[in-house]
Parts: C-alpha cells; sequence; structure tokens
C-alpha cells in the first residue's frame, strides 16, 4: 500500500511529524474505524477521522436529524433537518475527504446485528448518549476482541477513556452495574453544553489516532474527566475487577439498565397509545416534562413536572387509567415510583420510549 501524490498532498502535515510519519499515515489508511452514533460526539469523531486519512469508517445510527440536535450537532445543517444521520454524515465526509471509504448503516445498533457490523472493523468508538448501547457496544468489543475507545458527556461533564485494549479493563469494570434509569438521563432529558461534545468527541478522536498511528501512550486503564465550568481534569485509575463476570453473549440491554420491564402491565407501547388516543375511551395523559420542553413538543396530555410532582397529586384521576410519560421514558418511571410507594396510585402505566419513541414510531 502507497500513498497517491494527492494523498501526499493532503496529508502533508502529519508526514511533517518524525513520530508520526509515512508509516503512521498508511496505517490510518489501512485501518477500519467504525463509530456508533453520528450526533454530538459523533460529528467531531467522524469529521477528524476522515480528514485525517482514515481508510474506512463505518457510521452506524438509525436516527434522523432533528432541529434540537443543531446546538451540538456540527456536522449538519438547517437543511439537514428530518434527514437520516448516516447519509447527511455520509455526504459531509466523503466532500471533506474523497480517499476514504464510508459505510452507511441506518440503523440502531442491536444485540441482533451488533456482532455481524462490528467484527468487520478494526478499532470501535462509541458516541452513544445511553447506558444500554454502552454496554452492548463494550459487551460486542469483549466477544470480538476490539479496542473500544469510550467518550460520555452530561451537562458540562465529559469523560474519555480506552477499553478493551491488551488485556485492559473494560467498561463493566467502570460500571459494573448500571446506575437507575431516573439517575442517568441522555441529552435529552438532562441538557449539554454545546461545544462540550466538540471537546470530548475530539479527544476521542485524538486517542483512536493514537493507537492506530501507533504512537504516544494510549488512555487505556485510565478514566479522564473534564469540568467544561471550571476548566478542571483530572484521570482516575481503572483497575480490572479480579472477579468479573465473564461475557459470553449479548443479552437485552434496555431490561439491563432498567429502561424497558419485560411483559409489563405498567408499560404501554406508542403504538397502544396511539389506539388508545384514536378509541375515545377516558384515560388521563401526564405530561412530566418541564414546561419548556412541552411548549416546544407535547402530545396533548396535562403538564405536571416531575420536579414539581407532589403540588399536582390531587389532579391525578384515581378512577380512570392514567398513562404518564417524558421525553424518554426515564423521569416518567421514577413519577410513577413516587405516586405508588408516597401517595398509594395503582392504576398508572408509563410509555416505553416517551414522547421520542412516540413521535419515530406514530
Amino acid at each position: 500500500m502507497m500513498l497517491s501524490p494527492e494523498e501526499i498532498r493532503r496529508y502533508s502535515r502529519h508526514l511533517l511529524i518524525p513520530e508520526f510519519g509515512t508509516e503512521g499515515q498508511l496505517r490510518l489508511k489501512a485501518a477500519k474505524v467504525a463509530v456508533i452514533g453520528c450526533g454530538g460526539l459523533g460529528s467531531p469523531i467522524l469529521l477528524y477521522l476522515a480528514a485525517a486519512g482514515v481508510g474506512t469508517i463505518g457510521i452506524i445510527d438509525g436516527d434522523r436529524v432533528d432541529e434540537s440536535n443543531l446546538q451540538r450537532q456540527v456536522l449538519y445543517g438547517t437543511e439537514s433537518v428530518g434527514k437520516p444521520k448516516v447519509e447527511e454524515t455520509a455526504k459531509r465526509l466523503q466532500s471533506l475527504n474523497p480517499h476514504v471509504k464510508i459505510e452507511a448503516h441506518f440503523e440502531q445498533l442491536t444485540s441482533q446485528n451488533a456482532l455481524e457490523i462490528l467484527v468487520n472493523y478494526d478499532l470501535l468508538i462509541d458516541g452513544s448518549d445511553n447506558f444500554p448501547t454502552r454496554y452492548l457496544v463494550n459487551d460486542a468489543c469483549v466477544l470480538l476482541n476490539k479496542p473500544l475507545v469510550y467518550g460520555a458527556i452530561y451537562r458540562f461533564e465529559g469523560q474519555v477513556a480506552i477499553f478493551n485494549y491488551q488485556n485492559g479493563p473494560n467498561y463493566r469494570d467502570l460500571f459494573p452495574k448500571p446506575p437507575s434509569p431516573e439517575l442517568a438521563p441522555n441529552c435529552a432529558e438532562a441538557g449539554v453544553l454545546g461545544v462540550l461534545p466538540g471537546i470530548i468527541g475530539s479527544l476521542q478522536a485524538n486517542e483512536a489516532i493514537k493507537l492506530l498511528a501507533g504512537i504516544g501512550e494510549p488512555l487505556t486503564g485510565k478514566l479522564f474527566v473534564m469540568d467544561a465550568l471550571t476548566l478542571t481534569t483530572r484521570i482516575i485509575r481503572i483497575p480490572r475487577m479480579p472477579e468479573r463476570p465473564k461475557i459470553v453473549e449479548l443479552i437485552d440491554y434496555d431490561v439491563f439498565c432498567g429502561v424497558k420491564i419485560p411483559e409489563s402491565k405498567d408499560e404501554i407501547s406508542s403504538e397502544e397509545l396511539e389506539e388508545l388516543l384514536k378509541s375515545g375511551v377516558d384515560f388521563q395523559l401526564i405530561d412530566v416534562r418541564e414546561a419548556h420542553e412541552y411548549a416546544i413538543d407535547n402530545l396533548g396530555g396535562e403538564l405536571m413536572p416531575l420536579s414539581h410532582l407532589e403540588d399536582f397529586v390531587v389532579n391525578i384521576s384515581r378512577d380512570k387509567s392514567v398513562v404518564i410519560h417524558c421525553q424518554g421514558g426515564m423521569r416518567s418511571q421514577k413519577a410513577i415510583k413516587q405516586l405508588r410507594e408516597e401517595y398509594n396510585f395503582n392504576n398508572l402505566r408509563n410509555l416505553t420510549g416517551g414522547i421520542a419513541a412516540f413521535r419515530k414510531i406514530v
């Protein structure tokens, strides 16, 4: 494998670095990297991998561009709203660097397709924003013996690490068990400073390029943590758990993380709610998000924010079915738990996946 004259001109600033040079660039050209998610973290990761000349880049995302994404997902413009992210990303990356091969997977990564898709890549980068996907990607990496570049963001804080590399720790050494759903909101639930994923995603791209080019000291066995409000950073050692359970298969990660309760009468799907709305059956629909979220989009339910739920208890019916929802299904689960334990309600159902799932499916 050689660099063409066009590639030599394009990557000349890499070739000038003694520690990198032609050998490092050729290693990038030969590499195959999969990025899970092309949102806030995925945007800088993918842009810099393509610009750097990574030979094959796989992008995996089943979502479409939403207007609320544009505050942080710099891959997209206003004209991209409503279009599949992987298609818009593929066009942008190919325009940025026609020398790289882009493989677009317009689907969500699941326990059913993860091994089949990810086996074709040398290195995996997690740009997701939820715990089920993080555990899924980690476990798939362990089963396939692939290194994983991890990143996560929450409001003003970001994290970066490398897992499953040269017998180092994996994600389950850092988080043996997932937090409860109400304590683990994603960006849509908790918010995030728009510039933060740009910083953390760029650091993930940096770690990936170091691994692929064989340079520097990788962030394996260590967790880099950054607070954007104070611009302070720290590095935490991640030891391997001596009695870590062996990963032998991929499981239902929504159930594992408590996002979904299997065979539960307490859950109602988007399709079931749609039928209920059409049927004319008398039931109460409650939205426990905040007022500004409700103003952006709502299903017509009564607004009773979780942060002040106790003020609305007298308005919640005990005589008919009550469906409670939020953006992604986590705050509504917490609301139902609170109403049952503190006020003895027994007629409450949670909209699985919240309004986000409803808008995708219905």
